[in-house]
């Protein structure tokens, strides 16, 4: 087992006493991440310690975080950064580890001609070092915990309930009234079957039911109501596809949900209103999103006008975008976007840092 950043004992910081002497005005932080990025405590790094086979297409990606990092609650997502062939992409994903572990796994089913989910899950060697952002997201358990609970789940939305589970499974106390209900499409592509089990086996309080669509349908609120049929009196977590948490949300009161992608637009015409750092942004039909935030005041990082390519890009986090060159929508969270040759394909959010 690998020894986490955060626990690990005080060499970079004697490291940091010793060599502050010798390395100013520079900062000795600046010598040190070239021999360890992960020593940085300015940019969030990690490094790919292990990689374990869940399914025919899904991988866990376990990752030891630099000093930078700050945890997570169980539930929560993290942004990550990868180059592939000389390109930095950044995606974001649940984390299916438990609380205070000291790092962190990703669970990443491959997605048809996805770039990122297709290295993670088949080509990414182990010391590989990636970018990480810090977690976030509310879909977290709450303090104290509620005397019944039910998951339900479909598919790679197992994945922040199984970092509850397991930070349930590791917790002091005894697991609360916990049933999780998740569907896979096969018996093969049922991400931690085994560990699912398991857990069921050792807590007396937890009842796992495993469904299968590819035989028994897909879930939906009346064949969740026939296997539990104490819903009602239970706190409800659902993530999986949209099609299943607009059934639940529609039927059922007070559903904590976690979608994986935006609710889809309704507009996806050339411009729209861009959120950009702290505001908003409207973008006229054919003007770049350079144009329009230093339209409205907003500092856009640029190196354009004197010669300088991609000086500014801008990480897309919600939305789509239209190439003035070409005409055509593309963008997925997490995409890097030049701002003076893209303008809005409808609502959107740029991180303008």
């Amino acid at each position: 087992m690998f020894r986490s950043a955060a626990t690990a004992p005080g060499r970079p910081r004697r490291l940091l006493a010793a060599a502050s002497a010798l390395t100013s005005p520079l900062l000795p932080e600046d010598f040190l991440t070239l021999f360890d990025p992960l020593w940085s405590t300015t940019s969030l790094r990690g490094r790919v310690v292990a990689r374990r086979r869940e399914t025919g297409r899904a991988v866990s990606v376990t990752i030891e975080p630099g000093r930078a990092w700050a945890g997570h609650r169980a539930g929560q997502y993290v942004g990550i950064g990868i180059d592939v062939d000389g390109v930095r992409h950044r995606r974001t994903y649940s984390l299916s580890s438990p609380e205070g572990a000291g790092y962190l796994t990703l669970t990443v089913q491959e997605v048809p001609g996805g770039v990122v989910s297709g290295t993670l899950v088949r080509d990414l060697p182990i010391g590989t070092v990636v970018e990480l952002e810090q977690a976030a997201g509310t879909f977290t358990l709450p303090d104290p915990l509620p005397p019944k609970l039910l998951f339900v789940t479909a598919g790679s939305g197992i994945t922040p309930v199984m970092s509850m589970l397991r930070t349930l499974d590791a917790g002091a106390g005894p697991m609360p009234d916990t049933v999780l209900v998740h569907s896979a499409r096969t018996p093969a592509d049922t991400i931690f079957a085994a560990e699912l089990t398991g857990l069921a086996a050792r807590h007396p309080w937890l009842r796992v039911v495993l469904r299968h669509s590819g035989v028994t349908g897909r879930l939906d609120p009346a064949s969740l109501d026939a296997a539990v049929p104490d819903r009602a009196a239970r706190t409800v977590y659902a993530c999986g596809p949209d099609g299943l948490l607009d059934a639940l949300t529609e039927a059922w009161d007070d559903v904590v949900v976690e979608r994986f992608t935006p609710p889809a637009r309704a507009s996806e015409g050339t411009g729209g209103i861009v959120e950009l750092g702290d505001g908003t942004v409207e973008v006229a039909p054919g003007q770049s999103l350079l144009e329009a935030g230093e339209s409205a005041g907003k500092i856009m990082p640029s190196g354009c006008r004197m010669g300088i390519c991609f000086g500014c890009v801008l990480p897309l986090r919600e939305g789509r975008v239209r190439d003035l060159r070409t005409g055509q929508a593309h963008g997925e969270p997490g995409d890097l976007v030049q701002t003076c040759i893209n303008s809005a394909c409808g609502p959107a959010r740029l991180d303008l840092g």
